[in-house]
């Protein structure tokens, strides 16, 4: 079951367990950096394995062939392809200490554009904000070395809460052919910031904050074709756990913010791309 906004029994039990009436921290504990690392390398030797193996560079390619060629056709026509994941090792769930993952995968198309075309328009990173706004209020390209770019974003998001986050990335991109290429995108440091905006306006200790965000990866790939340009970007992050009596109720709203967050950027990577517009869509479990 996914929890709508309005179907949430009380927003403000919600503030309470996360926001504490937004002077509660939580701290980042080393166990838990510990096992998201671990949860990350499982993930990237995943990805790598499926980059490395012909005719698996999107998910949707180890969909039965009926399955495939209906999520074409529904990608073509404007929708995106987006679905929860979770990482195992041994077929055993990774465990995370105090902490909660997110990890989502969502695919677009953008119809017509060309490969660099699609390139540009991610690293022109000094714009970032304007097409992807409102998640992206500001960007930053600190420093660039071929195709390894050293990017600050300030992040925004609202679900009930406000939170805003000066963050910066490491971001490597990899062309494997004439028609692909992918990225790696880790945060290196995400620091939640207290009264935005205002004169008093400052950075919390990272790791010591509201903990809505700890982590944050963005593994994305694009794969140029005759009428157009796929892109798959993967999700990975980490926030605090939730007190297991409130879990069933808070843990799928946290976890749907993730789900909001790439159908905004697909739609608005591809508005940037070709001016078109997006529908969403998930796909049958």
């Amino acid at each position: 079951m996914t929890w709508s906004r309005s179907a949430l029994p009380s927003s403000l039990i919600f503030l309470a367990v996360l926001n504490a009436g937004g002077t509660s921290a939580s701290e980042l504990k080393p166990h838990t950096v510990k096992a998201f690392q671990h949860y990350e390398e499982v993930t990237e030797a995943r990805i790598r394995s499926e980059l490395s193996t012909p005719g698996q560079f999107l998910a949707i390619d180890s969909l039965p062939e009926s399955q495939r060629e209906e999520w074409i056709s529904r990608l073509k026509n404007g929708q995106v392809y987006i679905q929860t994941l979770s990482t195992k090792e041994n077929d055993r769930k990774i465990e995370i200490p105090d902490g909660l993952v997110h990890h989502w995968l969502a695919i677009g198309f953008i119809p017509k554009a060309r490969l660099q075309q699609v390139i540009d328009v991610v690293q022109d990173y000094p714009h970032q904000a304007e097409i992807f706004k409102p998640d992206v209020q500001r960007a930053e390209l600190l420093s660039r070395d071929g195709e390894h770019f050293h990017v600050y974003f300030r992040f925004y998001r609202h679900a009930i809460v406000t939170a805003v986050y000066n963050t910066q990335f490491d971001i490597d991109f990899t062309q494997t052919g004439a028609t692909q290429e992918y990225s790696f995108g880790r945060a290196v440091r995400i620091a939640e910031v207290r009264n935005p905006g205002e004169k008093d306006e400052r950075e919390l200790p990272v790791g010591k904050d509201r903990g809505f965000l700890w982590r944050l990866d963005l593994y994305t790939r694009y794969l140029e074709t005759n009428e157009g340009v796929y892109v798959q970007i993967e999700f990975l992050g980490l926030s605090r756990g939730v007190p297991a009596v409130f879990a069933w109720m808070v843990n799928p709203y946290i976890k749907s913010v993730p789900r909001e967050y790439l159908t905004n950027y697909v739609g608005k990577l591809r508005t940037a791309s070709s001016g078109a517009v997006v529908e969403t869509a998930e796909p049958k479990q």
